[in-house]
């Protein structure tokens, strides 16, 4: 039986760089390579263990006489740097430790940050319970079966079999109608709004140009990065005043496009009622604008039924935008819109004639892990862990800090904490001093906020998914010990 590449490499060694400019050194050719060898075991390019070529190889590589090699390799051998072994070749002796990292770098190296002693920033669900194992089998069997194609540039639209598999589950789980020709693959939610608003930076031609122009009605909490984004792009945000039931679309003027996130509120919790999902599609119609539905937390909702995308109602007027990083991880970095018709070809001109953002091989591996159900059930799954820790935070609440009001906890990752009036620097303060990484309600807050009339409440985001189990025990009674004392709420 041939042998395979794999042992066929052992056999032959390691590939290895040399200098041997000093050859015309006293010594010639043998000693400038013994001296090049031993160097570099002693700096560690050439870790213990290591297989060095046979004499036939490493002499062709340098272009020297065979012997040049074999009596070097002798030498090192006798002063211990090396071993010779029948059947196993020569390597580099196990005890040849490499000099320390600080005798080779004398300056001191700058200390390492260190991280929060207990995370509760939103945003991140708990990285220790990625589903490694059915992630593994679905990239294995989308390996195995991927046409060689996948293996050349890659479609912007991206993979059909994702977007295929995406119509199926996306029509399922969230009521949105679409076809595959009309969904995009992107890397995530930024990536999309700096397609749609023109600061993608994707190379080759046609890349680069927006699909929609500002002004943009955003609700007034939100990601404060997004509304960077959109601000490097030269597009110009107007605040839309929220209430107890989301946005208030009925502020919505003269705008072009409105940006919600109609299935929890970000971050201050809540669906957005029938009857304004009604009313923003009447308004997209009238004045021939898109709204762009961020589906944040679309898939986490607890205490209430399942509230379904707002594309469903109008897919011509509703640019549906999800990713897999709330519900799978950040650290995939695949997103998805599902387009209005019209727009589908801008989109694809913005993104560039080849694939330069997401992974074709991830893609697959996604489109495998929905249509094999193993998505369904990490979901599954997760939605009952985040329900545990959200109960758990609001026990905890309950018992140590009754006068905390906790809101925006029927779904999603995170939730409200309103506090008294005037409180809330100094909690994030005092939130900081003992290590806990948390965020203030005022961080979400639009720049212009106060020309809606909406009144300032006080309050910290708190995020329940990031810590591990065995670490958010911990971390609970560390944020019940900065909460303000009793006080009266400005309701």
């Amino acid at each position: 039986m041939a042998e395979s590449w794999v042992n066929s490499a052992e056999r032959i060694g390691a590939d290895l760089h040399l200098d041997l400019s000093e050859a015309s050194a006293p010594g010639g050719r043998r000693a400038a390579l013994t001296r090049a060898l031993r160097e570099a075991v002693r700096d560690g390019r050439l870790a213990p263990g290591t297989r060095l070529p046979p004499y036939r190889s490493l002499a062709a590589d340098l272009g020297v006489a065979r012997n040049t090699v074999a009596d070097a390799y002798a030498e090192l051998v006798a002063e211990g740097w090396l071993t010779a072994r029948q059947g196993s070749g020569t390597r580099v002796a196990e005890r040849a430790e490499p000099l320390r990292r600080a005798e080779r770098v004398p300056r001191k190296a700058p200390p390492r940050a260190r991280g929060p002693r207990h995370d509760l920033r939103q945003g991140t669900p708990d990285a220790s319970a990625f589903p490694r194992a059915a992630w593994l089998a679905s990239y294995r069997r989308a390996l195995q079966q991927a046409p060689n194609e996948v293996f050349g540039p890659g479609d912007p639209a991206g993979r059909v079999e994702l977007r295929e598999a995406l119509t199926e589950y996306l029509a399922r789980a969230r009521g949105v109608r679409t076809e595959p020709g009309r969904i995009v693959i992107c890397s995530g939610f930024a990536h999309a709004l700096r397609l749609l608003f023109g600061q993608d930076r994707s190379p080759g031609p046609g890349a680069g140009g927006g699909v929609l122009r500002g002004p943009l009605a955003v609700e007034a909490y939100g990601l404060g990065f997004h509304r960077e984004l959109l601000a490097a792009a030269g597009v110009r945000t107007v605040p839309l005043p929220l209430d107890e039931d989301g946005a208030r679309v009925d502020r919505l003027g003269r705008e072009r496009a409105v940006l919600l996130t109609p299935a929890h509120q970000f971050p201050t919790g809540g669906p957005l009622p029938p009857e304004r999902r009604a009313a923003v599609i009447d308004w997209a119609r009238a004045r021939g604008g898109v709204v762009l539905e961020d589906d944040y937390d679309g898939e986490f909702r607890y205490d209430r039924k399942p509230v379904g995308a707002v594309q469903g109602l109008d897919p011509e007027r509703v640019i549906f935008i999800g990713s897999v990083s709330k519900s799978l991880s950040p650290a995939v970095r695949l997103g998805w819109m599902v387009l209005p018709e019209r727009y589908v070809d801008d989109v694809l001109a913005a993104k560039g004639e080849r694939e330069a953002w997401a992974s074709v091989l991830d893609q697959l591996s996604l489109a495998d892990f929905i249509a094999s159900g193993a998505y369904d059930r990490h979901v599954r799954r997760m939605r009952q862990r985040y329900r545990s820790r959200r109960d758990r935070l609001v026990a905890a609440l309950a018992t140590h800090a009754p006068h905390i009001e906790v809101t925006g906890v029927a779904a999603g990752l995170h939730a409200v904490l309103r506090l008294p009036p005037g409180t809330e620097r100094s909690a994030v303060k005092a939130a900081t001093w003992q290590g806990i990484a948390l965020d203030g309600l005022a961080e979400f807050r639009h720049q212009h906020a106060e020309e809606t009339a909406m009144p300032v409440r006080d309050g910290i985001v708190v995020g329940y998914a990031t810590p591990s189990e065995h670490a958010y025990g911990a971390a609970l009674e560390a944020l019940c010990g900065v909460l303000p004392p009793g006080g009266d709420h400005h309701r």
